[in-house]
């Protein structure tokens, strides 16, 4: 199946769950990425059971805090 990780062209298997393309593409720091299939924010306790679908665009975000 092809979805876009990233911005990037990307073949998985069919009915992956975004735990599993999570741990597949090594995301650094997993237990802070926020997740948009499609533009649309998938809360954490999805990941195991949100599965992707043909043409899919997937993007792993991550919040920076700091500042003053």
């Amino acid at each position: 199946m092809k979805i876009t990780v990233s911005g990037e062209a990307a073949t998985v298997q069919d009915g992956i769950t975004v735990a599993k393309l999570i741990a597949e593409r090594d995301v650094e720091n997993p237990q802070y990425v926020t997740v948009t299939i499609n533009d649309d924010f998938i809360h954490s306790d999805d990941f195991e059971t949100k599965t992707l679908s043909e043409g899919d665009q997937v993007e792993f975000l991550y919040f920076m805090g700091g500042g003053r």
